[in-house]
């Protein structure tokens, strides 16, 4: 059997990596998988993000509200099982708990019977602890526990704590207090306990790369310390036990210096484990589950985003032209000998599987609404297709107007409201109908001066290009396809020549003369005795701009173009000029800007520093630790 922890760093980026959950748990090639800073909540959950084939999950998510705590954290559990059901797997939990309490459980029990008058009931091992500061450690989604029959398996995400933060400090101290002294009523009952995860917790000097002469004096690495067996405590450190003096093998690396590229990092993810052998002999010395069921435990170093091919030489250059894949931390595994099969069991009811927003049996009002909204709309259009607004031209006089129900000379556009012999073809503002009607133009309604409109028949396909119809329906909703096809760019143009229009009669058709290739339509206005008549806004109503305008429109675009680029340029040009980027003394190269983010009287303030990745001083490639704040309003530097 084969149990990794990795501390991830947001598992949406992951599964985005990898393609897909089961892409990504497959690349661990592992039995039971842990991960830490998951930055999921329960509200976000999706049979993509917690659900992969041939996997049982079970989740732990933050439910604070505190400032920076939303979506924060979170732990998962993965287990590879051929069945969940009737299983005698042992990477099949037999049972599953949420946090480290025990009081997360009754909640959400208590919640599901709707029987609020229940008192929440502690561990024996955790009475005199106020359930109320029980609850705040239990409450960012840092534990997942998960009993596999012959070992129960916690999987952690320790808390972080700067040394000047009192308040978070004081968290972790509660946070591990609590925790040891569950695991210490597992070892009293013959339990095997396996401690995984980031604990955010380097041991000795040698498991950090910066260590200075009091680095091992930190009260929570004295606390880690006090636990292994070499101090008189029960776990073993998996990776000292089978490595105990191999240097500069680390977990973690800081991403905002580029440490990851010298290996400047700290060893940080642990596997401790803990309890008796399943022999019949364990009780003889030199027995136990360390000594006689872990083969191996290492670091999976294939998995760090900094390999040599990413660039080809020492410079970092301050992150900008470097973006890597992958968290800031690498997996840690530990290799088990073969485990005897368990008794048949399910999965237990924390998994995944039965979270009533991945089974489908609950909804919010706002996805029944959508599903409604979307049925209703499928069953009046069928499908979502695209639909434009109908041409409409603004009557210039109040003589006569005169309407073309279906103009659709390219398949999907009409006309409608044209103008009479009064009016001005300024006015005439063109769009796109939502009608698909025939190819056609009728013309009856007579005039203030009692001349007729010539009715237009219909345009046959082989008189005229047409473009690819587009579908319209009675939905005014795009497709997507819609948003990839070159916009109809219709405008009315008006041809004062009347040499190209055919003398029409009461009934004439349309010749292959009065449309021109760009699909223009003629319509023409009979007096009383048959004779054309010259409109004061012409004969001709051209749909398709015309060649020159558009090349004239289209150069004077390119020239604003090349204009505002060269003003732009020369603005950087002025700009660059008073920069005066620093140079670094190490290196002599340009520095990199920082801006101040930690609270304090410097918040907000600029400086430049190194441009180079953090490595060891030893090295003369790696950040020089140059440093220099940048110039201030009164034009003085600091140092």
């Amino acid at each position: 059997m084969k149990i990794v922890t990795y501390n991830i760093n947001g598992l949406r980026p992951r599964i985005s990596q990898h393609g897909s959950l089961l892409k990504l748990l497959n690349s661990l090639q592992a039995d039971i998988i842990c991960f830490q800073e998951t930055k999921l909540s329960r509200e976000e959950f999706t049979a993509d993000l917690v659900m992969a084939e041939g996997y049982e999950s079970f989740f732990s998510c933050t439910s604070t509200t505190g400032i920076g705590r939303t979506g924060y954290s979170g732990v998962a559990t993965f287990c590879r099982v051929d069945s969940a059901f009737s299983s005698k797997e042992v990477a099949l939990p037999v049972g599953a708990e949420e946090g480290f309490t025990g009081l997360l459980e009754q909640l959400r029990n208590r919640s599901s019977t709707m029987k609020k008058d229940c008192t929440l009931e502690l561990p024996a091992e955790l009475e005199g602890i106020a359930k109320d500061e029980l609850l705040e450690v239990d409450s960012e989604g840092r534990c997942v526990i998960t009993d596999h029959g012959h070992f129960v398996l916690f999987n952690i995400y320790g808390p972080r704590a700067d040394h000047d933060d009192k308040e978070r400090t004081q968290f972790k101290l509660t946070f591990y207090k609590i925790l040891q002294k569950r695991w210490e009523a597992l070892l009293c009952q013959g339990k095997r306990v396996f401690i995984v995860g980031d604990l955010n917790i380097a041991p000795y000097a040698i498991d950090r790369c910066d260590a200075d002469p009091k680095f091992e004096e930190n009260q929570f690495r004295k606390w880690l310390r006090s636990l292994l067996v070499e101090n008189g405590g029960p776990f073993f450190d998996a990776f000292r036990s089978k490595h105990p003096d191999r240097a500069e093998s680390y977990t973690c690396w800081s991403t905002a210096t580029g440490a990851e590229q010298f290996n400047y990092g700290s060893r940080i993810d642990h596997i401790l484990v803990a309890g008796p052998c399943l022999h019949q002999e364990h009780k003889l010395e030199g027995h136990s589950v360390m000594e006689c069921h872990v083969t191996e435990c290492d670091i999976m170093t294939q998995f760090k985003r900094w390999k040599p091919e990413n660039v080809s030489s020492h410079r970092w250059k301050g992150g900008r032209n470097v973006k890597l894949e992958g968290s800031d931390h690498a997996p840690v595994y530990i290799g088990l000998s073969v485990l005897p099969d368990l008794p048949e069991h399910n999965t237990p009811s924390l998994a995944a599987r039965y979270v009533p927003r991945i089974r489908g049996l609950q909804q919010t009002i706002v996805t029944l609404l959508s599903k409604r909204q979307v049925a209703a709309g499928l069953k009046n259009h069928g499908v979502s297709l695209l639909s434009y607004d109908s041409v409409g031209m603004q009557s210039c006089g109040n003589n006569s107007k005169r309407l073309l129900d279906d103009c659709s000379l390219s398949g999907s556009m009409s006309i409608g409201n044209l103008p009479t012999s009064n009016q001005k073809c300024d006015d005439i503002s063109p769009s796109i109908s939502k009608h698909m009607g025939d190819t056609s133009v009728e013309a009856e309604e007579e005039t203030a001066s009692g001349g007729t409109w010539t009715k237009l028949n219909p345009l046959t396909p082989n008189k005229m290009k047409t473009s690819k119809k587009a579908r319209v329906g009675n939905s005014s909703q795009r497709t997507l396809g819609s948003y990839f096809q070159k916009t109809p760019n219709l405008s009315v143009g008006v041809d004062r020549t009347r040499s190209d229009i055919l003398h029409a009669q009461e009934d004439a058709t349309v010749d292959r003369n009065t449309v021109g290739q760009n699909g223009s339509c003629f319509l023409i206005k009979e007096g009383n005795n048959g004779t054309p008549v010259d409109n004061d806004c012409n004969s001709q109503l051209n749909l398709s701009p015309s060649v020159t305008a558009v090349d004239a429109c289209s150069s004077s675009q390119k020239e604003k173009s090349d204009v505002a680029l060269c003003e732009w340029q020369r603005i950087q040009q002025l700009m660059d000029k008073h920069k005066q980027v620093p140079l670094c003394k190490g290196h002599k190269e340009p520095c990199v800007a920082r801006v101040v983010k930690k609270p304090g009287p410097n918040l907000g303030r600029k400086f430049y520093v190194c441009c180079r990745a953090e490595g060891p001083s030893s090295n003369p490639e790696t950040n020089c630790g140059y440093f220099e704040w940048a110039a201030s309003k009164s034009g003085k530097k600091g140092r």
